[in-house]
């Protein structure tokens, strides 16, 4: 009889997680990414309260869901997702009349320290992009990625969702989808353009303006996530720069060096797809750190 309870109850629960993800996919146009993080979130709580209904789900059991994820050391950046998830899913089944009273309305969210973002100096970034061998198929692609990378700083998701027909080489634009689906275009340099035609030229490239992947896999399928993290850690390892330099370090360069040269910080927010200023207003804590230390090694009364 407790199972088929128990059954009764996940599948209820189910329900509401499943109207939860329709709204987030259809209403609010959320990326895949967050779904995906959303649903796991999801699942943790409703071990957490086992056969309890959802309408009967309190404010002590949230906290108690809670207070388990730290006591199995989450980091306060995974909790406060968790927490932005709960917020977001008992909002919405009170809005939607599922719930009589909503049990996260009260939840304040830990404070996260920001940690600077690790970025390359120019000559390092040169150093790297110049490390393929383009004389090489893959050496081609593999230049025209950190190319792309640093010239746009773009996010390796939104790099490797492009298609032909996203690039105008006449304006020097890419078309991107970034988080939430959102579409913007981001300025190309013209040596990332050139080592995208050079490599487009030596895979016999003819329509560009076809719906088909830009970067392919030795398969001739488009390349993931991870392979384009393993191609900039192989130039790492390659050039001897520092072993911590990701692919998000090309994007973090790439705001660092905008800041640098006088780029103001709205257009670095657009550039980059930035919903909120303050995301992007960690670039001018490096920025001016980097001043400071040579204000401190030359000033003579520093």
């Amino acid at each position: 009889m407790m199972k088929k309870v128990h059954y009764q109850r996940e599948k209820m629960l189910d329900r509401f997680v499943h109207k939860f993800i329709n709204y987030l996919e259809i209403e609010k146009n959320a990326s895949d990414h967050t779904v995906t993080n959303y649903k796991i979130d999801l699942r943790e709580f409703s071990e957490s309260i086992k056969e309890k209904p959802i309408e009967q789900v309190t404010h002590l059991d949230v906290r108690l869901f809670l207070a388990r994820l730290k006591e199995k050391n989450f980091s306060k950046r995974s909790v406060a997702r968790k927490m932005a998830c709960l917020r977001s899913f008992f909002k919405f089944l009170y809005r939607e009349g599922y719930i009589k009273a909503n049990p996260a309305a009260s939840l304040s969210t830990p404070k996260i320290e920001k940690k600077l973002p690790l970025f390359l100096n120019i000559d390092d970034a040169a150093k790297l992009l110049e490390s393929p061998d383009v004389f090489e198929d893959m050496g081609l692609r593999d230049k025209a990625i950190l190319e792309t990378l640093y010239s746009t700083g773009i996010r390796v998701s939104e790099l490797v969702g492009l298609d032909k027909e996203d690039i105008d080489f006449i304006s020097g634009v890419f078309k991107v989808r970034g988080k939430g689906k959102k579409e913007r275009l981001v300025p190309v340099g013209d040596k990332a353009l050139r080592a995208i035609k050079a490599y487009f030229e030596k895979i016999g490239v003819s329509d560009i303006n076809e719906k088909k992947p830009v970067f392919l896999n030795k398969s001739k399928r488009r390349v993931s996530d991870r392979a384009v993290r393993r191609i900039v850690h192989k130039y790492i390892r390659k050039t001897s720069l520092n072993e911590n330099i990701s692919p998000h370090s090309l994007r973090h360069s790439f705001a660092t060096h905008m800041l640098d040269r006088g780029a103001d910080l709205r257009s670095v927010q657009e550039l980059l797809g930035h919903a909120n200023l303050s995301t992007t207003q960690i670039y001018t804590h490096v920025t001016t750190d980097r001043l400071k230390s040579i204000y401190d090694k030359v000033h003579p009364r520093a």
